[in-house]
């Protein structure tokens, strides 16, 4: 039997005794930051976003983990075993029978934590490609593939549409059923800019779920399922169609008490004609501009009128907002040396 930590990861019961990891390697890999839902592609669309994080793995001849932290999440993440990078990493070694090294990772994070732009789906991708790259050529096979980084980052992050676009770049659109995870790439019209407007606030994914109904009633899917067609059309060759294509009638309204000031943002973007809607589970917020000038234009607005949380709750004090046009990876998760 194999016990499970917390998070769900299986932690071997004995010493491997397949193929050692051998010391003295040492991998990079960047992988970019994501953005899924794009209002009404619950759970099945996610865009790639310019903004990376960095991984730098080295085996060593000593003993357990160490993890050195730049950036995001410096001072509050563990530096041991425990950082989900390395749990990642030990797991797809362990599951590909191979004994593990010692470890010393050097994490530059560029993605926030917390706000809907894929951390953890990145994370998870940059430990197995990282994993990966540095297993004995006997045991690698097919594990290179993104295929493969993709299903098993799916399996552990539990959202296919965070995981597909940091993995293979751009517009995908992904689905998840008893049988797996699978992703499509879709076609992106060069003209769309994504600007991002993140707040100084976080929101953990497990709350902004633990508002959705269970049920929803037919007319609503039945609604929201036409306007996941028409965004698909309007991202590959209609941006002028973004702003109808964006309206969302599954989360979002839902969400709304968890993150006032976010919601009072999209609401008057989109009252001045622009495709604003909640970036993952948010609380950032993210546009879709058809052009470079509405994209400028955008942001002027952002940084000009700072949110305001909704009156008579604790949301009321304005948020500070940092506001980005990161542009689309188009690669997806890279090993940048070997």
């Amino acid at each position: 039997m194999t016990a499970r930590t917390p998070a769900g990861f299986p932690v071997p019961q004995a010493p491997i005794a397949g193929p050692c990891i051998a010391p003295g390697q040492s991998v990079t890999v960047l992988v970019p930051a994501t953005t899924a839902n794009l209002g009404p592609g619950y759970d099945c669309l996610g865009m790639a976003l310019g903004l990376h994080d960095t991984l730098t793995v080295t085996t060593t001849s000593e003993t357990g983990v160490h993890v050195d932290i730049d950036g995001e999440g410096a001072g509050c993440l563990p530096t041991d075993a425990s950082h989900l990078v390395a749990r990642t990493i030990l797991t797809r070694w362990s599951d590909a029978g191979a004994a593990p090294a010692g470890l010393r990772l050097h994490a530059r994070n560029v993605i926030p934590h917390g706000r809907g732009l894929g951390s953890s789906a990145a994370a998870i991708v940059s430990a197995l490609t990282a994993a990966d790259a540095l297993l004995p050529g006997a045991l690698r096979r097919d594990m290179e593939a993104r295929e493969s980084v993709f299903a098993a980052a799916a399996r552990l992050e539990g959202h296919p549409d965070n995981v597909a676009p940091a993995v293979f770049g751009s517009l995908t659109l992904s689905m998840q059923d008893d049988a797996g995870a699978t992703s499509t790439a879709l076609a992106l019209d060069e003209r769309i800019v994504p600007v991002v407007a993140v707040p100084d606030v976080e929101l953990s994914t497990r709350t902004a779920r633990s508002l959705l109904p269970d049920t929803v009633p037919h007319a609503v899917a039945a609604a929201n399922g036409a306007r996941v067609g028409l965004l698909v059309h309007a991202l590959a060759m209609d941006p002028s169609l973004l702003l109808a294509a964006t309206e969302d009638r599954l989360h979002q309204d839902h969400r709304a008490p968890a993150m006032p000031a976010s919601a009072a943002l999209i609401a008057r973007l989109r009252a001045a004609g622009h495709a604003a809607v909640v970036s993952g589970a948010g609380p950032t917020v993210l546009v879709l501009a058809a052009s470079t000038d509405e994209a400028r234009e955008v942001s002027e607005l952002i940084a000009g009128q700072p949110a305001a949380g909704t009156p008579g709750t604790d949301g009321d004090a304005a948020v500070s907002w940092r506001v980005l046009m990161p542009g689309v990876d188009r690669d997806g998760a890279r090993l940048e040396a070997h």
